[in-house]
């Protein structure tokens, strides 16, 4: 059955169906023909292939005097489906059949892992003819870290998001997003925020709660409101409840601590849960640090991480 995720990635194209050209002349290179417009025509393509042939969605490429140039099936894949390999050369010989236009299939695999596989070269039969799905996974898609770029092309970011939150930038990939997110309508940012929040493990949204509640403490709006209340509500309004107390009662030192100790216990939590055992010196070092970009740093040196030394460096 189809996934949040699944659907909203498919929205995306459909609702931006010139994407679709544009990342493939971008990112996997593809001579794509001149066009002056892209539709969106799954409605014909329910009348060709059968309910168990049933693409994600088509696209189709028009020049100037609306001859048709190219057919594009965008198929949205987060785990591996051996069945995909007869049902992907069914569209495209279909479509082809149909449009009497050259086609290719679009796979869209945010996952490392199934992007090679949907990435394999499908053999028809006797080495005679192949179809070579082109997909949009991280090793092709950027890591979007700078929140300019992330506003001018939010889509990708969001795309960004999902296939590096996990990896080393991820949180800076990931903040990135979720500040362009701000553009766009409400429905529409909350859909992909859940996209990104649902694709991150543990240790990560673990980093990004932190974040959300630095944000919190220092008062600074760069995430949409909704985003305080998907990401542990309780904890933040806690932290901020205590730092508005503090500053009632004039003790900004209280609030720096409170910001401090914050960071120290996201530190140990994420440790905690990725199995970090600390010595007594260890411990003591991360109580002992009193500054805030230490912290961060450490946190981030989670994500990966097998020793305290290795995150502690």
């Amino acid at each position: 059955m189809p996934t949040l995720e699944h659907n909203a990635l498919v929205e995306m194209f459909r609702e931006h169906p010139e994407l679709a050209p544009r990342l493939l002349a971008t990112l996997l290179h593809v001579e794509v023909p001149p066009h002056a417009a892209v539709a969106v025509v799954e409605s014909s393509l329910d009348q060709l292939i059968p309910v168990e042939f049933r693409a994600d969605l088509v696209l189709e490429l028009r020049d100037e005097n609306d001859a048709l140039v190219m057919a594009i099936v965008i198929e949205v894949q987060r785990d591996v489906d051996p069945d995909k390999k007869y049902s992907w050369p069914a569209y495209v010989a279909v479509v082809r059949a149909r449009k009497r236009v050259g086609t290719i299939v679009l796979v869209v695999a945010p996952d490392a892992g199934v992007a090679a596989w949907a990435a394999e070269t499908i053999d028809l039969g006797l080495g005679r003819g192949h179809v070579a799905p082109l997909v949009l996974g991280p090793a092709v898609v950027p890591e979007i870290t700078d929140p300019a770029d992330a506003e001018k092309e939010t889509e990708l970011a969001v795309l960004s998001a999902v296939a590096h939150g996990n990896g080393p930038s991820g949180l800076t990939v990931v903040e990135a997003a979720l500040a362009a997110l701000g553009r766009l309508d409400q429905a529409h940012a909350m859909v992909y925020f859940q996209v990104i929040w649902n694709g991150l493990r543990e240790p990560m949204r673990q980093a990004l709660e932190a974040l959300v509640m630095e944000r919190q403490i220092e008062g600074e709006a760069t995430f949409p409101p909704f985003v305080q209340k998907l990401v542990d509500r309780g904890k933040l309004e806690g932290v901020r409840e205590g730092r508005l107390e503090g500053m009632r009662e004039g003790k900004l030192e209280g609030v720096r601590e409170g910001r401090l100790e914050g960071k120290r216990d996201t530190l140990l939590r994420l440790l905690a849960r990725a199995g970090i055992v600390l010595t007594e010196d260890e411990s003591a070092r991360i109580q002992a640090c009193t500054d805030v970009a230490t912290l961060d740093r450490w946190i981030e040196n989670v994500l990966g991480a097998k020793t305290a030394t290795e995150v502690l460096s």
